[in-house]
């Protein structure tokens, strides 16, 4: 999609609503950080077609071989420190200035969002800046490598993993409520690069609400696409920096 497509794309509604608001709600997918580059959940490295991603991205899987997992994990976690954020990530921050309450929601685990400058950003599927221990909880910084294979086995007896919500598992608690709590107040929902089908954090988009008005950003039709009030197809970091000077006018 070149410029003259998103110039054709009708912000107007979704720019009205904006204004309008005092509470926004932002749900954001792997859609924003590929326009950084970044390979989405099953695409980093050739190595990676065979294996099935539930084997790496699972506490069984992690039982029956942690190396393997944190090999994968080590070479996402280079891979996010390679990306920088795209105009996408550093428009919604500046959204984030320009309204009283705002709250970003995000699938993705790069922290690119809080590397732009958001500050209230929900991760709902964990990051990749901390390995935590199966036994006992306890934290371990990451640096640009990951953690090294020969340092998985924690002192306490337990297993240092991702810091990664895992097939089978559930959301962080207190993260789920927050995100709860902002989508039902929020007068104007985006829905930023996600293919919504995900759960539980799809839900967000359109079950918690139905007085919000929501736009969708995302170049191809999703499973919400019927449901918002505003579909624009294009793509975040060449949309959201126009909606944001439109607003800012």
């Amino acid at each position: 999609m070149g410029a003259a497509d998103v110039i054709a794309v009708d912000t107007g509604p979704l720019v009205a609503a904006l204004r309008g608001a005092r509470s926004v709600f932002a749900l954001s997918g792997s859609g924003i950080s590929a326009e950084s580059g970044l390979p989405t959940f099953r695409g980093v490295g050739g190595l990676w077609r065979t294996h099935r991603v539930e084997e790496l991205a699972s506490p069984e899987g992690f039982a029956r071989d942690p190396r393997l997992v944190w090999t994968w994990y080590n070479e996402r976690a280079s891979a996010h420190r390679r990306a920088e954020p795209n105009a996408g990530h550093y428009a919604l921050a500046r959204l984030e200035e320009a309204i009283g309450d705002f709250t970003l929601a995000t699938q993705n685990v790069d922290s690119l969002h809080r590397r732009a400058g958001s500050r209230n950003v929900l991760e709902l599927h964990g990051d990749l800046r901390e390995a935590r221990c199966t036994q006992c909880g306890a934290r371990r910084a990451l640096d640009a490598t990951g953690l090294p294979l020969t340092e998985i086995e924690h002192a306490c007896g337990g297993r240092l993993r991702p810091n990664i919500v895992w097939f089978g598992e559930p959301l962080p608690a207190a993260v789920w409520r927050e995100a709860e709590a902002a989508a039902a107040r929020a007068d104007a929902i985006l829905v930023v690069g996600t293919s919504a089908v995900v759960y539980p954090a799809a839900a967000l988009a359109t079950r918690y609400n139905d007085r919000a008005f929501v736009a969708e950003i995302n170049p191809e039709e999703t499973a919400i696409s019927v449901r918002v009030d505003c579909a624009l197809r294009a793509r975040a970091a060449e949309l959201l920096p126009r909606i944001l000077d439109k607003l800012q006018r």
